[in-house]
């Protein structure tokens, strides 16, 4: 997922979407336990998506928090 669809989701979406990721990350990683994954670049691919997620969420938060600090004064 780029950084524009992620952009255009709201809070509850990016946070619902890291949630997904992060399960995804963990059944990669179980795969890769028992010798099924055939695939280990998608381990980084995922981790690096939460990554990317988690930095848009962090930064619409902080927007959202400067926009309410600002309002109330």
């Amino acid at each position: 997922m780029n950084t524009t669809e992620l952009r255009q989701k709201d809070v509850a979406g990016l946070e619902t979407e890291v949630k997904a990721l992060q399960k995804a990350h963990f059944g990669l990683r179980m795969q890769k336990a028992t010798q099924q994954l055939t695939n280990t670049s998608t381990l980084r691919s995922t981790r690096r998506d939460i990554a990317r997620a988690k930095t848009i969420l962090a930064e619409k938060k902080s927007a959202a928090a400067t926009a309410t600090q600002g309002a109330s004064k």
